[in-house]
């Protein structure tokens, strides 16, 4: 990370014992971590894995200074959370890394460029319905004009570097964009039998708007009134994880406002990575008089939409999906929230559909928010190795629960893969529904 010559690295960091103290006191160095590490796996090194990462937290909690090799390895680590499942001592790793970015945020003066862009992607963009509608406007007619498959084409050669691997990432907007249907509530079909409130997200109202109008009808199909609270907004993930809390906390009590007294059963997701973190709103907003107690009573209706479906009476009026499929663990459902069997239980349910269980299926996949577009080179030697589990199960489908993880995951069916089919868990529902023949 570029740093002006005025920055404060060097600057100690405060000695209080804090939360994040105690939290750090909570690792035995026992290393169980390590081989959960997606960054240590690669590169083999200690202080990038989560002991290490850990020892340097505590190194500069203690009073020593933000060096720069503080901040490379904090800024590699993907906060996947895998070793939280690892861990037996209960250590919040991904606590503990955001508590570190937000410490960097608040020590060190980053270059202009780099601030700029910050401001730019996380307030000017990811806040602003007017300014994702018009990136995702640009970003079909890069599609729609043949550009993408021209760039697309010209880094298959190799002829563009890492520039190459960006373009890869590129997702597609899918107009219309859901923005149009925030603000709106959709009837069950069939007898009623909940009251749910979705959260759409952000980015995914335009790169994902047709994975959002099928969670919808897979929650009509299963008896929900559905409502997409007007008010809602981005849910401050992408922010926390980048150290940016004030920002995470402000939409925080956007979405609370939005949501809370609605007379809701259930408030869902489809992003896992949005999921843990909107069920942290308690964590984040604790110290808040005005909204704790709000943001504890918030976190205790969120439910991922796997999670949700999972929980009830499964509408079983499927048709087949003969095919088969594998499942990527998003990192944010398995290790931050704990969620593994209900992606599972949902996919078994589909008539036609084989389930063949990869190699690893809860390593990270490489995502991990803007991960991979801000460490391009290890996103990369990640996805490839996830893909060779891929392969390796021969499934014709890719299933998993995050649009991220499904961004890099059709990167690596490029680069990598054979054809296979990329798919949220609730799209592989709404193809089965769409199938019946009554």
């Amino acid at each position: 990370m570029a740093v002006s010559e005025k920055n404060e690295v060097g600057q100690a960091a405060s000695p209080v014992r804090t939360l994040q103290q105690i939290d750090l006191d909570r690792c035995v160095h026992c290393g169980l971590c390590l081989n959960a590490c997606p960054t240590y796996r690669e590169l083999g090194l200690e202080m990038d894995s989560p002991r290490g990462r850990i020892y340097q937290m505590v190194q500069v909690a203690e009073g020593a200074p933000i060096t720069p090799a503080y901040l490379e390895h904090i800024g590699l680590c993907l906060a996947c959370r895998g070793c939280e499942s690892a861990c037996p001592s209960g250590v919040r790793y991904g606590r503990l890394v955001e508590d570190a970015r937000a410490g960097i945020e608040q020590h060190v003066r980053r270059g202009w460029l780099a601030r700029w862009m910050r401001r730019l992607i996380f307030v000017r963009l990811l806040e602003s319905r007017g300014a994702l509608t018009f990136a995702g406007t640009l970003f079909y007619l890069y599609e729609a004009s043949g550009m993408k498959a021209l760039v697309r084409g010209v880094a298959s050669m190799k002829l563009l570097g890492r520039l190459g691997d960006l373009a890869q990432l590129a997702p597609a907007a899918e107009p219309p964009f859901f923005f149009s249907q925030i603000g709106r509530t959709f009837p069950p079909r069939g007898d009623g039998r909940y009251r749910v409130a979705f959260l759409s997200g952000c980015v995914a109202n335009v790169f994902f708007a047709r994975l959002n109008e099928a969670t919808v009808r897979v929650l009509q199909r299963n008896g929900c009134e559905v409502v997409v609270p007007e008010g809602q907004g981005c849910c401050g993930a992408l922010h926390a994880h980048a150290g940016l809390r004030e920002e995470a906390r402000k939409l925080a009590r956007r979405n609370i406002d939005a949501v809370l007294g609605g007379g809701f059963d259930a408030v869902i997701t489809n992003a896992a990575g949005c999921g843990s973190t909107l069920k942290e709103y308690g964590d984040l907003l604790a110290d808040d008089p005005e909204y704790a107690e709000k943001a504890r009573a918030f976190a205790a209706l969120m439910r991922d939409i796997t999670e949700f479906l999972a929980s009830i009476e499964l509408n079983a009026d499927m048709g087949a999906v003969d095919a088969a499929a594998t499942y990527q663990d998003s990192c944010h459902l398995a290790h931050g929230q704990g969620i593994r069997s209900a992606p599972r239980k949902l996919l078994a349910a589909v008539p036609g559909l084989e389930f063949r269980e990869m190699l690893s299926p809860d390593v990270c996949c490489g995502s991990a928010g803007v991960y991979n577009i801000a460490q391009n080179e290890m996103a990369m030697r990640i996805l490839a190795r996830k893909m060779e589990s891929v392969r390796a199960s021969k499934a014709q489908i890719v299933a998993t629960a995050n649009p991220g993880c499904m961004l890099q995951l059709q990167a690596g069916v490029r680069l990598h893969g054979s054809g296979q089919r990329v798919m949220h868990v609730v799209e592989i529902l709404d193809l089965a529904y769409r199938n019946f023949k009554e």
